[in-house]
């Protein structure tokens, strides 16, 4: 039989190669392989939480930055944002130093053995707090802040009469009757089988005296602010229950 030789047009016999020419898409990943109704429902989250991170960042911003026309204007707004949960206790721009010295001071009615009353001298918890700080090298969070703290927040809940102005009075009231009563307590106000039943609180406020090389003259004279006397109750002493 004759061989037929090679294949027309002078090519050789050799490997069958194969061209594949349907090709298949990549897989779609992320929010792209969701439906487009849920695509929309997607972008629509994105959208809400990134309006809401918006929002946050600008309140906070606001609370913190110096008093300003919208400060002035959307102040109760801003403040209900923050309130209590994004509490700021730092500011955006420093502000001017203090100049005052502010003490708070408690002196308290007593209650003796024998059914006489008597009244202490003032106790200057400021005092009793910074000569724990100088004789501690790593005075605690307490020490330093607890005292100023409720000072501060009696403060910012009351007016220059001493009459709450908001649903945090009390509270603030509270706050600084307990920890009063409680320093007492340590400092044995009452004396041997004694009982505090009333507590008064005052702050003392005095200008801080400028430096040497200054021709501002400021008073020395210390400036009291008096609270009403306080009853106080066994839930404000040490181990008291209501």
């Amino acid at each position: 039989m004759a061989d037929d030789g090679p294949a027309a047009g002078g090519a050789g016999s050799g490997p069958l190669t194969v061209v594949v020419t349907d090709t298949f898409p990549e897989p779609r990943r992320g929010v792209a392989a969701l439906s487009f109704r849920y695509r929309i429902a997607a972008a629509v989250a994105v959208a809400v939480v990134a309006v809401t991170v918006f929002v946050h960042i600008g309140m906070v911003f606001l609370h913190v930055a110096p008093s300003n026309t919208l400060t002035k204007e959307h102040g109760k707004a801003i403040d209900d944002w923050i309130y209590p949960e994004f509490e700021q206790n730092w500011k955006l721009f420093a502000p001017n130093p203090l100049q005052q010295n502010i003490a708070v001071q408690v002196r308290a009615e007593v209650k003796t053995a024998d059914g006489d009353v008597r009244t202490t001298g003032w106790y200057d918890l400021s005092a009793e707090d910074g000569r724990a700080i100088d004789a501690n090298p790593v005075p605690s969070h307490t020490q330093q802040n607890e005292l100023r703290r409720a000072w501060d927040f009696f403060v910012a809940t009351h007016d220059a009469s001493n009459r709450a102005t908001g649903t945090r009075g009390s509270l603030a009231e509270t706050y600084m009757r307990r920890i009063v009563a409680l320093r007492l307590d340590r400092d044995d106000a009452a004396g041997k089988n004694g009982t505090i039943t009333r507590v008064q609180v005052r702050s003392s406020t005095t200008n801080v005296p400028p430096p040497p090389w200054s021709t501002e003259r400021v008073s020395n004279q210390p400036m009291y602010r008096m609270l009403p006397w306080w009853p106080v109750t066994a839930a404000d002493t040490a181990g008291g229950a209501e």
